[in-house]
């Protein structure tokens, strides 16, 4: 199965009440577990973040628009290539990966979002300087949500 129609899979189910899944063909074997809890939550855990929008969290995404329209031409907007929880660090208590005004190349891990258990390292697309981390530690992020702005030299 493809990563990205795995990912749309996940997505979709998460809007439903189901809490079990499993999937099976010739080549492919899935069992998930959704654990679904408040998003005020902001310890780390291995819960996914419902993706159903509601009347608090439309408000912030139009914000959210109105930054990315303000932002200069030469900022690359890092975006949350899955649901999951955002770590700055590799671990509780260790430095973070990037901290604002630090300069990074292309391949460098940025953060992590876990996902169903799984760390996933986000690594920058572009080299240049971090102007702005808009997420915080240990927060649930969505698809496609603006994680960082990385200014391009």
């Amino acid at each position: 199965m493809e990563l990205e129609k795995l990912r749309e899979l996940l997505k979709e189910l998460e809007k439903t009440s189901l809490e079990e899944i499993e999937i099976e063909t010739e080549d492919f074997k899935l069992k998930a577990k959704f654990v679904k809890s408040p998003p005020a939550v902001t310890a780390p855990s291995a819960n996914v973040s419902p993706t159903t929008p509601s009347s608090t969290s439309s408000q912030p995404e139009a914000t959210e628009h109105r930054e990315e329209k303000e932002i200069p031409e030469n900022y690359y907007v890092v975006e949350s290539p899955m649901v999951g929880t955002f770590y700055r660090a590799p671990a509780p208590g260790a430095e973070p990966f990037v901290k604002e005004g630090d300069r990074v190349e292309k391949g460098q891990v940025l953060c992590i979002i876990e996902a169903l258990k799984v760390m996933n390292e986000i690594e920058s697309e572009v080299s240049g300087i971090v102007r702005k981390i808009l997420v915080e530690n240990g927060q649930p992020v969505e698809y496609g949500q603006p994680l960082f702005y990385i200014e391009q030299v």
